[in-house]
């Protein structure tokens, strides 16, 4: 755990008053269950690799609505190997954690956002996912092809995988949350949707051949 002098948060507020808090280890390890890490963790990582600064704000502001729920916050420590850091609301005073508000330095929790070779790896899925969008677009015009770069953004920055692997349920995802709320589809993507993921599906296959 850092030295708690690091740890300003980006935005400034006192959300409990004056209270201080006592927690025994077990509470400690009931606070913040690790699926919520985990997800605060995925949510993270998708701002840091979104398009542009409204995506980004989504996706910081859902991380930070679903640590709230467990009175914890967030924030990233860049220290050449970018980490983020939650912890205790109580902590905070005015934007900056206080020493005396730290009950037990082991309810902070760390996750690392960068390691060796991440960034090449996860450049190298993308720039796959892009190319099996752009040979789609090629082949079969616009409309597919803006149904598979959604697809493709999909499978990088929500799963960080191949097109290729993504699983059943993952594609449903997609067709039933991603492209409606994320990818912003014309009335000729929506009607071409189907089709279009048939399409990339087909692709795949020649591009495995």
């Amino acid at each position: 755990m850092p030295g708690t002098d690091d740890l300003a948060e980006e935005k400034s507020h006192d959300p409990c008053g004056e209270m201080e808090t006592e927690t025994d280890s077990d509470e400690a390890d009931e606070d913040l269950p690790e699926e919520v890490v985990d997800e605060a963790e995925r949510l993270t990582r998708l701002a840091r690799q979104a398009a542009d600064g409204s995506e980004a704000r989504a996706y910081r502001d859902e991380r930070d609505s679903l640590l709230d729920a467990y009175g914890f916050e967030a924030r990233v420590r860049e220290d050449g190997r970018d980490t983020l850091v939650c912890y205790p609301s109580e902590w905070v005073r005015k934007g900056t954690v206080r020493p005396d508000r730290v009950d037990d330095v082991d309810r902070g929790i760390e996750r690392p956002l960068e390691g060796p070779g991440e960034t090449e790896e996860w450049e190298t899925v993308a720039e796959h996912n892009r190319d099996i969008a752009a040979a789609v677009a090629a082949e079969h015009g616009e409309t597919h092809g803006e149904n598979a770069r959604a697809l493709a953004a999909f499978a990088s920055n929500h799963y960080a995988k191949p097109i290729d692997d993504l699983t059943p349920a993952e594609r449903e995802e997609f067709r039933e949350e991603f492209f409606v709320r994320n990818a912003f589809p014309s009335d000729d993507q929506k009607a071409a949707v189907d089709e279009s993921l048939q399409l990339v599906a087909e692709m795949l296959e020649k591009d495995r051949g």
